[in-house]
């Protein structure tokens, strides 16, 4: 009892969630058991949260500790995206130490305040950039091996690229990351910005454990309707476990309708398939899928009128489901 009070007050000093309510205390390390990704305890912990922004434009004002400490505390979120942008404009490829900075800043954020988090590797063209890549997620294994916050996602959304191109690219990274993290979730892309789940099932990545793969939807774009759902659960049947680390309320382009019925559905079918997920996304730029309207201040602290409709939206979901 005297640990646990202890435990409970170092928290409340350093401003971390309680010992006892927080989600990496409750779920332990992730691995991946069949086609689940399921906690210590054997079950899937349904993780629900938000992804930040391209680290390269307006939303990297929101990359700071003062937002994630927002996100847990206010929006509940129980994992949060870190998206490194890679390219074009001043993104790793450019400038490296200032980017890794930006997601060490929210990585260790999160580890404080006892969340998951996902190192995004914001890329539609990973296969063109597997040297840069491996140096990083090599230096972010180093740095956080064993920390049971920490998933790797290696990359974000490969375009019309074949999966052969994005398995080769994957099992290099893999291979890299588990010289110095032997243990930690990794997420697979797979082609047609994460969409092609179906066709990495049929020839998914083996000789690695705790490998889990990306699907990413926008709920009311007209491309991302039954058919999408049915590729994603002829995957799941084939064996494939699957996290969801975006979709957005909109379309693929980040605007368009923000279409309720069509939310729910796609939310139906995510809870019914005990998924994680990751809403996109927390910036303050006009479009359908940002969080906040313009001008919203960059240290959280939002206020309603701040929030966009998908932001009210989400918040609402993240407080109802990550009771």
């Amino acid at each position: 009892m005297k640990i646990k009070a202890l435990l409970v007050l170092i928290g409340l000093v350093t401003g971390t969630v309680s010992f006892a309510q927080n989600p990496v205390a409750i779920n332990g390390a992730l691995t991946v058991r069949g086609n689940k990704i399921i906690n210590k305890n054997g079950v899937p912990p349904q993780l629900r949260g938000i992804s930040l922004s391209w680290s390269l434009w307006g939303g990297k004002k929101y990359y700071n500790p003062a937002v994630i400490d927002w996100l847990v505390s206010d929006f509940k979120a129980s994992i949060i995206r870190a998206s490194m942008g890679v390219q074009p404009d001043h993104g790793y490829l450019q400038e490296p130490e200032r980017q890794k900075k930006m997601i060490i800043t929210v990585v260790d954020e999160a580890i404080k305040q006892g969340v998951y988090v996902l190192i995004d590797w914001h890329d539609h063209n990973g296969h063109l950039h597997i040297p840069q890549s491996k140096a990083f997620f090599a230096e972010m294994a180093k740095k956080y091996k064993g920390v049971p916050n920490v998933i790797y996602e290696i990359w974000n959304e490969p375009e019309r690229i074949s999966w052969d191109t994005v398995k080769n690219y994957s099992v290099q990274l893999i291979a890299e990351i588990r010289k110095y993290d032997p243990d930690n979730l990794i997420v697979v892309g797979s082609p047609k910005w994460d969409q092609d789940v179906d066709v990495a099932a049929a020839s998914p990545v083996t000789g690695f454990k705790n490998i889990a793969y990306s699907f990413h939807f926008y709920a009311t774009d007209p491309n991302h309707q039954d058919g999408l759902r049915a590729k994603a659960d002829k995957a799941i049947k084939m064996g494939l476990p699957l996290i969801v680390t975006e979709w957005g309320v909109g379309e693929s382009n980040g605007d368009g309708k923000f279409d309720l019925a069509k939310n729910k559905k796609w939310m139906d079918w995510v809870e019914k398939n005990q998924l994680s997920w990751v809403n996109w996304n927390i910036t303050d730029k006009k479009e359908t899928t940002a969080i906040l309207r313009p001008g919203a201040p960059g240290k959280g602290g939002w206020t309603a009128n701040q929030l966009t409709p998908a932001g009210s939206y989400i918040r609402e979901q993240l407080r109802s489901l990550n009771k």
